[in-house]
């Protein structure tokens, strides 16, 4: 990249926060608006308090890492995070409270995802052979195929153990979407990553930590020390070009925002990437008009998934793992919990995770309580509940998601842009990364 580029970045989540790093560290200048106070986007800290009054740090969502999540481990690393402080590293496993299910032993890839499979608890030998024929045909195959398959399609042949004990799970915490709605091209690109790439790609990475220490906090600080700046508080609502300029529009931008930037990279949620865009493409210039709209619209047309993590508190509440899969029914919604004891929290704090979630906050955490009841045996006490209505959008077969280059000088970036993985933490720092790497040619396309 050529240097010395005035950067705008809106949005101070994981994608903006990667566009922003990657950008300074090819020698441009980045400034990051941020609308609230709170650093990381749908990955930030909240605080509560116990039922006993003890003041607890949770998180908007419990997440879970996959060792696949390259660029995501990087990024930590060049902001001065060290990735082995701050996540539990666990080989791939997903057993239920009663001990069955699948657990990767600490062997090298894909001989894990094969003694998994082999040595899984409760699964018959047909339950076995039926996966690992169809893993096999899946590698030969290159981990493609038509875009407008479902994962319930792809997975017909498998066993009902099979797609409930394993497939299921895996497509709902990767892609957030129920599988016989979910696209089996992004996620056969999951698995091949996951569990048949990467030596440790299988592993899950469980923070340890808040989110918004794990990596939004070490960015900004790590942009600032290097003459970038991030400023809460200042919402973003429009924009415009003057001369080869681009002008931002808002509250609480400050006077860093007077002077203009060569190009913005626009790193907000899609709704409001979406409003703000199209009221920008209704002003434009004719010549890119067209252009801004059509993305707007198309960044509009995406559905959303809800999100709803429980959190649950009683003195003696222990897990035997740090994570647990629990068998999810329409009563009984959540399909992980953690032990945030395990995770450096505090002692008796649940996590229960409902992915693609259902129903209002009330109803899903009556319901996960009782869930917590039958298959724990625990009575807890409600602590939290956090319900992200759109929490991501839905990865649906053959969706068309809105393009990196809205006009030139004018990129988007997020986990909701089109790229090969689903709404996750990898995917919106992948994004950000792709769009911070593009920042030359848009700003050329500007002057041509």
């Amino acid at each position: 990249m050529a240097a010395g580029l005035n950067i705008a970045v809106v949005g101070a989540g994981w994608a903006g926060l990667a566009a922003a790093v990657t950008a300074t560290q090819a020698g441009h200048t980045a400034t990051v608006f941020e609308a609230s106070e709170a650093l990381g986007g749908r990955a930030r800290a909240l605080k509560a308090v116990l039922p006993d009054g003890t003041p607890v740090l949770l998180d908007n969502g419990q997440h879970i890492l996959i060792g696949a999540y390259a660029e995501t481990l990087r990024l930590m690393r060049n902001v001065g995070v060290t990735p082995e402080q701050v996540l539990l590293d666990l080989p791939m496993t997903l057993p239920f409270p009663d001990g069955l299910g699948i657990r990767f032993p600490n062997w090298p890839t894909p001989l894990d995802a094969l003694g998994g499979i082999l040595g899984a608890r409760g699964w018959s030998l047909a339950d076995k052979w039926s996966l690992l024929r169809t893993a096999a045909a899946w590698q030969r195959q290159g981990f493609v195929c038509d875009e407008t398959l479902s994962v319930a399609g792809l997975c017909h042949s498998l066993t009902p153990r099979i797609l409930a004990e394993l497939i299921e799970p895996l497509c709902v915490s990767a892609l957030n979407t129920p599988a016989d709605q979910a696209s089996a091209r992004v996620f056969l690109r999951v698995l091949r990553d996951a569990l048949f790439g990467a030596a440790g790609g299988s592993h899950l990475l469980l923070p340890s930590t808040d989110l918004g220490s794990l990596l939004p906090q070490a960015a900004a600080h790590w942009l600032q020390q290097r003459g970038g700046q991030v400023v809460c508080k200042a919402r973003v609502d429009s924009l415009q070009r003057s001369g080869p300029q681009w002008q931002l529009m808002g509250s609480g931008l400050g006077q860093v925002a007077e002077t203009g930037f060569d190009a913005v990279i626009w790193a907000t949620s899609a709704s409001n990437a979406a409003s703000a865009l199209m009221k920008y493409g209704l002003s434009a210039p004719e010549k890119i008009s067209h252009s801004v709209t059509a993305w707007a619209q198309t960044t509009q047309a995406l559905h959303f998934e809800a999100i709803a993590t429980v959190y649950a508190w009683s003195a003696s509440a222990r897990l035997a793992r740090p994570m647990l899969a629990l068998r999810s029914s329409t009563a009984h919604p959540a399909q992980f919990v953690f032990d945030r004891a395990a995770l450096g929290g505090q002692s008796g704090l649940l996590a229960f995770v409902v992915s693609a979630a259902q129903g209002d906050r009330a109803t899903l955490q009556t319901q996960v309580l009782a869930q917590a009841k039958a298959q724990l045996g625990l009575a807890l006490q409600p602590v939290l509940t956090v319900v992200e209505k759109r929490a991501t959008f839905a990865c649906t077969p053959g969706l068309q998601r809105p393009a990196q280059d809205i006009a030139p000088g004018l990129l988007a970036c997020g986990d909701y842009v089109d790229g090969p993985y689903p709404a996750t933490l990898e995917g919106a720092v992948r994004s950000g990364i792709s769009a911070a790497h593009a920042l030359d040619a848009t700003v050329q396309a500007v002057g041509s």
